[in-house]
C-alpha cells in the first residue's frame, strides 16, 4: 500500500504540475508575453522564422555551390604548381589554403555587410568613390603597390594581396547608383546628367591602364554606361556613350603593340608565330577544353594544368573544369551564372518596382558586374573572346575578388531582405 499510494501521489503531481504550468502559459499569453511551449519561446521562433525567410535561400546555396566548387578546382589546378622551381618552396596545399582563408574572411565580412542598410550606403556613396581612387593611385606608388609579370595591381596586407580594382568595381557601382538618383530630373541632358559620370570613370580608368589593368577598366566602364541606361538616360546618348567607349577602346588597342598581337592571336591562336607567343593560353586552354569532350578525364586527371597552361588557377579555371569535367561540367557552371545573374537582375527590378531606385540600380549593377565578367572569362576560355586577365567571379584563385564578390552578393541579399520587409508592410 505504501508503495501503491507512493505513485498515486507521483502521478498526481506531475498532473498539477502540468496544469499548473498550462495556467502560467495562459498567464503568460493574456499579459502579452510570448508563449513558451516545449521550453522554446515562441514569439522568438517565429521573428528568427521571419529573419530566415528573408534570405534568399537558392541564392545563397547557388554561391556556395560555386564558391566549393571553385575551390576544389583551384586545389586540382594547383597541387602540381609546386614541381615548377619558381613555386619549389611552396607545399601542395599552399593555394588551397590561401584560397580558404579568403574565402574565410569574404564570409565574415559578407555577414558584417549584410548588417548594413541601404541607407548607409547611399550615403556614404561619394567618398567610398573617393577611397576607390586613393587606393587606385597608391597601387602606382612605388614599395607600395605590388607587381606580377610586369602589372602593378596589389597592395600587399599580409594574409592576402588587396586588388584595389576589385574594389573600384563595387565603389562605380555605389556611385553610379547615387548618382543616377541624384541626377534623375536632369537625365535627358548629356552634360549636366552624363559627361561628369564620364569624367569620373575616365579618371579611374587613368589609373587602371597605368598599372596597366585594361579588363578592370573595361567591366567599370561597362557597369557605369549599363546603370545610366538602366537608370533612364536617353536612348540617343546611351548609343553615343557606347561609340564613345568602342572608339576609345579600339584606339588603346592600336596604340599598343602587345594589345594588337593579343587581337591577331585570337584571330589565329594556331599560326606558327602565335603558337608560343601571345596565343599560347588561349591554345592550350583550347587543348584542355577539347581534351575533356563530353564527360571529361575526370578530378584531378587534367594534363594542361601540369605546367601546360599558365594561369590555370586564375584566369583559366574554366579551360581545367572543362578537362576534368567536359561538357557537362562546362555547361552546368554557365548555367550557375546565368541563373545568378538572371535572379540579382530580378531582385533589382523588384527593388525599382517598388520605388527603391537606388538599391534597384545597386542590385542590377552587381548582375551587370557577375555577369559580364563572367561571360568575358568564359569566351576567352573559350577562345570566343581576345585574351583578357579577368577572373572566373567566386571560383578563382584570388583574395581580393573573393572578399568583393562576397560583399556584393550580400548587399544584394540585403536588398532582397528589404524588399520582402516592405512587401510585408514593414519598414526597411
Amino acid at each position: 500500500m505504501t508503495e501503491l499510494g507512493s505513485r498515486f501521489m507521483s502521478w498526481a503531481s506531475g498532473i498539477f504540475g502540468r496544469m499548473g504550468g498550462a495556467g502560467r502559459m495562459q498567464g503568460a499569453a493574456e499579459g502579452g508575453l510570448p508563449v513558451n511551449l516545449g521550453g522554446y519561446d515562441y514569439g522568438k521562433n517565429a521573428a528568427a522564422q521571419g529573419k530566415i525567410q528573408n534570405i534568399d535561400q537558392a541564392m545563397v546555396w547557388v554561391v556556395v555551390t560555386l564558391l566549393m566548387w571553385g575551390m576544389i578546382m583551384v586545389y586540382s589546378a594547383t597541387i602540381a604548381m609546386p614541381d615548377n622551381p619558381k613555386f619549389a618552396k611552396y607545399s601542395q596545399t599552399h593555394f588551397l589554403m590561401r584560397h580558404i582563408i579568403s574565402m574565410l574572411i569574404g564570409f565574415g565580412v559578407a555577414l558584417l555587410v549584410f548588417q548594413i542598410p541601404l541607407e548607409t550606403w547611399e550615403k556614404n556613396a561619394r567618398p567610398l568613390f573617393i577611397v576607390a581612387l586613393v587606393l587606385l593611385a597608391l597601387v602606382l606608388v612605388p614599395f607600395i603597390g605590388k607587381g606580377v609579370n610586369g602589372a602593378r595591381r596589389w597592395i600587399s596586407m599580409g594574409l592576402m594581396n588587396f586588388q584595389p580594382s576589385e574594389f573600384a568595381k563595387l565603389a562605380v557601382i555605389i556611385y553610379a547608383s547615387d548618382y543616377m538618383v541624384r541626377k534623375m530630373e536632369v537625365k535627358e541632358r548629356f552634360f549636366r546628367a552624363v559627361l561628369p559620370m564620364g569624367a569620373a570613370v575616365a579618371l579611374a580608368g587613368i589609373f587602371l591602364l597605368a598599372e596597366p589593368d585594361m579588363g578592370a577598366f573595361l567591366v567599370i566602364a561597362i557597369i557605369a554606361m549599363g546603370i545610366l541606361f538602366l537608370g533612364g538616360v536617353n536612348a540617343r546618348m546611351f548609343f553615343l556613350i557606347f561609340a564613345i567607349l568602342v572608339f576609345a577602346f579600339s584606339m588603346m588597342i592600336a596604340a599598343s603593340p602587345w594589345r594588337r598581337e593579343r587581337i591577331f592571336a585570337y584571330l589565329d591562336p594556331w599560326d606558327p608565330t602565335h603558337t608560343l607567343g601571345k596565343g599560347y593560353q588561349l591554345s592550350h586552354s583550347l587543348i584542355a577544353i577539347g581534351r575533356g569532350e563530353i564527360f571529361g578525364v575526370g578530378l584531378g586527371g587534367s594534363v594542361e594544368k601540369l605546367h601546360w597552361l599558365p594561369e590555370a588557377h586564375t584566369d583559366f579555371l574554366l579551360a581545367v573544369i572543362g578537362e576534368e569535367f567536359g561538357l557537362v561540367g562546362v555547361v552546368a557552371v554557365i548555367g550557375m551564372f546565368l541563373w545568378l545573374s538572371r535572379r540579382i537582375m530580378v531582385i533589382g527590378r523588384q527593388a525599382l518596382a517598388l520605388d527603391r531606385t537606388f538599391a534597384g540600380l545597386v542590385a542590377q549593377g552587381v548582375g551587370i558586374w557577375i555577369g559580364f565578367q563572367s561571360f568575358i572569362n568564359m569566351g576567352v576560355n573559350l577562345g570566343a573572346l581576345p585574351t583578357k586577365g579577368l577572373t572566373l567571379p567566386l571560383m578563382s584563385y584570388g583574395g581580393s575578388a573573393i572578399l568583393m564578390n562576397l560583399i556584393a552578393i550580400a548587399i544584394v541579399l540585403r536588398i532582397d531582405a528589404e524588399n520582402k520587409q516592405m512587401m510585408r508592410g514593414g519598414r526597411t
